[in-house]
């Protein structure tokens, strides 16, 4: 696995151990980003992190900060040092997403939630509907989802596009613009 573009093109990242995780492939990860457009300045939310290959993506093209949520023990310490070997900073921590989202304090413009495909969907909306309070309006949440399963919904953010890659679908939602979601 490797940075696909900005000023950490090239650098290799390792993938956590076990096969629970599925990091996103190269060429989704290009074509995620090549449709989200300029992600400089943003800060950004990785949830369910594994290798961090998303949040790193996103701060190797411009992103101002990112956090990473990873809650297995064994990928945080390999995505502990892939944060390292990138370079560009980011904040691991070491927490399942349920809680952080009730703890932190949010202001994110682009978030990533990558849940384990077997995460029911209910689950997957609440943690969404959860995470609608830390972000800022208009902010970007993109789903990565296994293909062929029901639309999510969640309260205060809007499906605004879905795109399948092979056995992968990826959901973008915009938060709100003309309210604060907090």
């Amino acid at each position: 696995m490797r940075i696909i573009s900005g000023i950490a093109k090239g650098r290799r990242i390792s993938g956590p151990p076990g096969r629970d995780t599925r990091p996103l492939p190269d060429r989704v990860r290009e074509a995620l980003f090549s449709s989200l457009g300029d992600v400089a300045g943003s800060r950004v939310l990785d949830l369910y992190a594994g290798s961090g290959s998303i949040g790193l993506e996103a701060l190797s093209r411009g992103a101002a900060g990112a956090v990473f949520v990873e809650k297995a023990r064994s990928a945080a310490a390999v995505l502990r040092k892939n944060v390292d070997t990138v370079g560009l900073g980011g904040e691991v921590v070491v927490s399942d997403v349920s809680g952080f989202l009730a703890r932190d304090h949010g202001d994110y413009h682009l978030v990533f939630v990558d849940p384990p495909y077997s995460t029911e969907l209910p689950s997957v909306e609440a943690e969404l509907t959860s995470l609608v309070r830390l972000l800022e309006p208009g902010a970007i949440v993109v789903l990565h989802r296994r293909f062929g399963g029901p639309e999510p919904v969640a309260d205060g953010l809007e499906l605004v596009d879905r795109r399948r890659y092979g056995d992968t679908e990826l959901f973008r939602f915009r938060a709100g613009e003309e309210e604060d979601t907090r």
